[in-house]
């Protein structure tokens, strides 16, 4: 498979890049979090909890983002199943969106996304004893408002997310197409 190779994103929406992070409930629960950054912004455009996801749901909640924020250039991860199957590949070719996949073996090929993971799991998911999956979800979408709106970031001259967009980010209105 050819894996383009983006040149660091110098503008929201070039690269969205996504990836899992892992954790437990009090109650057994399992937690599988998808998250997606915007490489440039840094923000932090969702993160999917539930016990299991497949690339359904992958392209389901791409597909959200996309209605609300337009279509990135590339979509970078990792070559976890979800992410290569045959479904979310025709998805996004569809809409014209090109996969930017790491090298197996080598996560810092998708660096902005694995350290994101790395805060939300210092940050949130270390700090919380979840009882229940929904009490994960509820606390989870807290802290990525949190991550968007008040945490400075050192990669955006201490800005938050939220600031840094509209100071530097074109503020032309984009129409997103999805087309099934």
């Amino acid at each position: 498979m050819h894996r383009p190779r983006p040149q660091p994103a110098t503008t929201a929406r070039y690269v969205w890049a996504y990836d899992f992070v892992f954790d437990a409930c009090a109650n057994g629960q399992q937690l599988k979090c998808l998250t997606v950054i915007d490489e440039y912004t840094r923000e932090c455009l969702a993160i999917d909890v539930a016990g299991s996801i497949r690339s359904w749901r992958v392209i389901e909640v791409l597909s959200r983002l996309v209605s609300l924020h337009g279509a990135p250039r590339y979509l970078r991860s990792d070559n976890g199943p979800e992410f290569v199957s045959r479904a979310i590949l025709k998805w996004a070719a569809r809409h014209g969106m090109d996969m930017a996949l790491s090298d197996p073996g080598k996560p810092w090929q998708n660096g902005a996304d694995e350290s994101f993971n790395g805060k939300l799991r210092d940050e949130c998911l270390s700090l919380e004893w979840f009882r229940t999956r929904t009490e994960a979800k509820v606390v989870i979408e807290q802290w990525r408002r949190h991550y968007n709106a008040i945490r400075p970031h050192s990669s955006l001259a201490y800005l938050t997310p939220n600031e840094f967009k509209p100071r530097y980010c074109s503020t032309e209105a984009t129409e997103a197409v999805l087309q099934d």
